[in-house]
């Protein structure tokens, strides 16, 4: 039987583990070659190996903050694959409060150093990886870039520099998507709604949160989106994608 994303070639951020190692897992299971992407080398290598199992897969160590370390790991992908068909930009550092760990610190009270780190792993990391795949898409005659957009706590106290990456990633997805729409390729933002539960989560939230697999396949779904579609945000529900677009007009 033919798998649906046979002969792509998907590169996932934050691969390692959590909801991206879950995205990489079930491109590959639906037949994509998948590079997992991961500033971790330990992690990044084990998911690859795990995958290898399953389709053909590769590990690259990258920082999604550094420009040039995604450039040159997107073209180390693309030599090794022959192209690059599919991006979930997932890399990202969230805000785990139902972990028992403490909020973030507050924006009177927050070092400029966190503020940084915060928004160039989740804004900036969004920004490198769109804009050095569209070259390898434009190659092939197309592509899909899926971007998350949330699903945390909601609450305002510690979670301002994390929603304010969150906010710009969607209206970057929504502006970025009509600049590449002309070549082929579909921009989406896909939202968990929810907080998850990931390896490194302690046993008290694994108990209470849905795990990764709970998306079951939203990746794949969103990889396979019409240009209709193309800078829309989309949630998981009951088998399919369903429009949850914040933006008006």
């Amino acid at each position: 039987m033919s798998k649906v994303l046979e002969e792509k070639v998907a590169v996932v951020t934050g691969a390692g583990q959590g909801i991206g190692k879950h995205a990489a897992k079930t491109l590959a299971e639906n037949g994509a070659s998948v590079a997992i992407a991961d500033i971790n080398l330990e992690t990044a290598e084990q998911a690859a190996s795990e995958l290898g199992a399953i389709s053909e897969a590769m590990a690259v160590v990258l920082d999604v903050r550094d420009e040039q370390d995604v450039r040159a790991g997107f073209e180390k992908v693309a030599g090794h694959f022959g192209g690059i068909d599919i991006l979930v930009n997932n890399a990202g550092v969230v805000p785990h409060f139902r972990w028992g760990l403490q909020r973030w610190p507050q924006v009177s009270d927050m070092p400029h150093e966190f503020w940084d780190r915060v928004i160039q792993t989740n804004l900036y990391g969004t920004f490198n990886g769109t804009k050095h795949v569209i070259p390898h898409m434009k190659e092939r005659g197309g592509g899909h870039i899926i971007n998350l957009y949330g699903g945390g706590d909601s609450k305002p106290a510690g979670a301002l520099a994390y929603m304010v990456t969150k906010d710009a990633i969607r209206t970057f997805s929504r502006f970025s998507a009509e600049e590449v729409r002309d070549s082929n390729i579909c921009v989406v933002t896909f939202s968990p709604r929810f907080a998850i539960a990931t390896e490194t989560a302690p046993d008290s939230a694994k108990e209470a949160m849905p795990r990764p697999e709970v998306l079951e396949d939203a990746f794949v779904l969103a990889a396979q989106m019409g240009l209709d579609s193309s800078g829309k945000c989309f949630a998981y529900e009951d088998g399919k994608l369903v429009d949850e677009d914040p933006m008006v007009g």
